[in-house]
């Protein structure tokens, strides 16, 4: 059995993909002459991680994860930069002693790549493979050996040559070689890189701005000269598909980019201002976009209700919060826990941000004249076992979320509200009936995101008597040891690095339904939460700032802390 087959078989004995699948991967083989496994990946069958552990099990290679792995400078030496990025190869470790090097490859079987390894070392030096996600190993590989051109470097080509010819130059996106293309491709990498949700363009009267958002806040990372605006602006315009004849109106479209060996797609929004296009990239990492349940840093007590949440067969499931707050990134983990072949799962999305196997995805826009409501009764024509309404906006889309919860589908939804018991009212304004409410919601999400305190640099320190008061604390109580932002280079001297979600979860029983249909007050629907135990976002997020996970001014600037206080507060 060849290498490829070998592959196909090792995962189809772990049953982690199925002979129709493997088939189609082999036909797929014969057409594009890829790897089988890098096939399987981009087909949605396999995930890297699992192919990489399976590997690894089978055969004689160990495992290594590269985030968290620094390579020798002297083992980086013995491989020159063309050929580790040509057959994607990471050397780790130089034992000059024993003469043996250790080299982080994705295909073990690439004959070729060991070949060539072989000829440049010599056959004194012994080589030991170890394996990793091929995209863990091209950002590996841009990090330590650095990027082929600088964002720098460009730029100053770029302000140095003459303008003439340029603009076409950018419309036609003919030649790779052109600053305007290197740049744009370096921007966006850089991005991505960084972990960045939004990339900002912003022409100002002298300059060009350039921010990213990371982990919820804005940041510049760059200032060019005004006249590279006009020819940056075409390349993104005719990358998104945007007509780059038009600047006096807004636009929409979309980028789909191959990053370090995955898809990265760019939500483009033109908008006309004083000093020119203001464009503004939304970033969906689609590695990041699917997170595990298990990843979502529940408590025991939250995963408990969100487990009895989900249980229930039929019923409206609401998620809740601002923009940004991760709604859509807790849906996604909920749908994909639940994602099966026992279960038909269907979403209507405007627009579709993250492309889930197995589950029909159905965008929702102007362009396609579809409405939620109208999309929704379409969808129940589909046999659906469970239903994702993207949003609930107005009445009619509210009710036939309803209607479709009421005739034995689970639905999830998301709803613009401050809290989870805030829903409840919030429906009750745009004019759903309480009686058709109660009995069909099962459960409410409400979230923030915090940031997280970076674990290089983050200081303890005792909490003074501020700090006690925002936490609740009666006088005379030992004050606690909180931690606080720092900032150091691997933060970039932010003192954070990542996210976490704060949740409050409201699983709604028959006493709370009888609230409902009765239209009790705020205070009544607190009080009998309470009673059972909710917790609400700012009692969630003290559970992060008492384990040194966040701060307190981080939790302070996202939830009112006044909701920490019981009830009544």
């Amino acid at each position: 059995m060849n290498a490829p087959s070998s592959i196909g078989e090792t995962l189809l004995a772990a049953r982690l993909i199925s002979a129709d699948q493997l088939r189609i991967a082999l036909h797929e083989q014969q057409q594009r002459r890829q790897p089988l496994g890098r096939l399987l990946v981009e087909l949605g069958f396999v995930s890297e991680s699992a192919l990489r552990d399976t590997l690894a099990a089978d055969g004689a290679h160990p495992c290594v994860d590269l985030a968290d792995t620094l390579a020798a400078p002297d083992a980086l030496a013995c491989v020159p930069q063309p050929l580790a990025r040509r057959h994607r190869l990471l050397p780790l470790h130089y034992d000059a002693i024993g003469r043996w090097l250790v080299v982080a490859t994705a295909n073990a079987n690439d004959v070729l790549a060991l070949d060539r390894l072989h000829n440049l070392l010599g056959p004194d030096i012994r080589i030991e493979l170890r394996l990793a996600a091929e995209s863990d190993l091209l950002r590996a590989i841009d990090r330590h050996y650095g990027q082929p051109n600088t964002i720098d470097d460009i730029v100053l080509e770029l302000e140095q040559r003459g303008r003439g010819g340029a603009l076409a130059t950018a419309a036609a996106g003919a030649h790779d070689t052109q600053p305007v293309v290197r740049l744009i491709d370096a921007l966006l990498a850089d991005a991505v890189a960084r972990g960045a949700s939004d990339l900002h363009f912003e022409p100002e009267a002298g300059f060009l701005r350039i921010r990213h958002r990371i982990d919820g806040t804005l940041r510049q990372v760059r200032a060019l000269h005004k006249a590279c605006w006009p020819e940056l602006a075409v390349r993104i315009k005719v990358l998104a598909g945007l007509d780059i004849a038009e600047s006096r109106s807004p636009q929409d479209g979309r980028i789909t980019l191959t990053i370090g060996a995955r898809p990265v797609d760019f939500r483009v929004a033109t908008q006309p201002t004083l000093h020119g296009e203001n464009i503004v990239l939304r970033i969906l990492d689609r590695d990041k976009g699917i997170v595990p349940l298990d990843a979502l840093g529940l408590a025991e007590a939250q995963r408990a209700t969100l487990e009895r949440i989900l249980a229930r067969p039929e019923g409206l499931v609401l998620v809740t919060g601002p923009t940004g707050s991760g709604k859509t990134t807790t849906l996604y983990s909920v749908l994909n826990h639940l994602n099966s072949e026992e279960v038909n799962i269907m979403t209507l999305e405007d627009p579709v941000e993250y492309p889930l196997p197995m589950v029909r995805q159905t965008p929702v826009s102007d362009a396609t004249r579809l409405s939620f409501a109208d999309g929704v009764r379409a969808l129940l024509r589909q046999d659906p076992d469970i239903v994702l309404v993207g949003e609930i906006r107005d009445a009619d889309t509210a009710e036939m979320a309803l209607r479709a919860a009421l005739t034995g589908h689970q639905v999830f939804a998301t709803l613009h509200a401050n809290s989870a018991l805030g829903a409840i009212p919030r429906l009750l304004d745009i004019g759903i009936r309480p009686d058709l409410l109660a009995g069909n919601l099962t459960g409410i999400i409400a979230q923030r995101l915090v940031r997280v305190l970076c674990p290089c640099c983050r200081t303890a320190g005792t909490a003074s008597a501020d700090e006690q008061r925002l936490l609740g604390l009666a006088p005379g109580t030992p004050p606690p040891t909180l931690q606080r932002a720092a900032g150091c280079p691997h933060c970039e001297f932010r003192g954070y690095r990542g996210r976490r979600a704060i949740m409050e979860l409201l699983h709604v029983d028959l006493a709370l339904d009888e609230l409902i249909a009765r239209r009790a007050s705020p205070a009544e629907l607190r009080a009998a939460a309470h009673e059972r135990g909710h917790r609400t976002l700012a009692e969630d997020g003290m559970r992060l700032v008492l384990d040194g996970t966040t701060s307190l001014q981080e939790l302070a600037r996202v939830v009112d802390l006044g909701a920490a206080r019981g009830p009544g507060a």
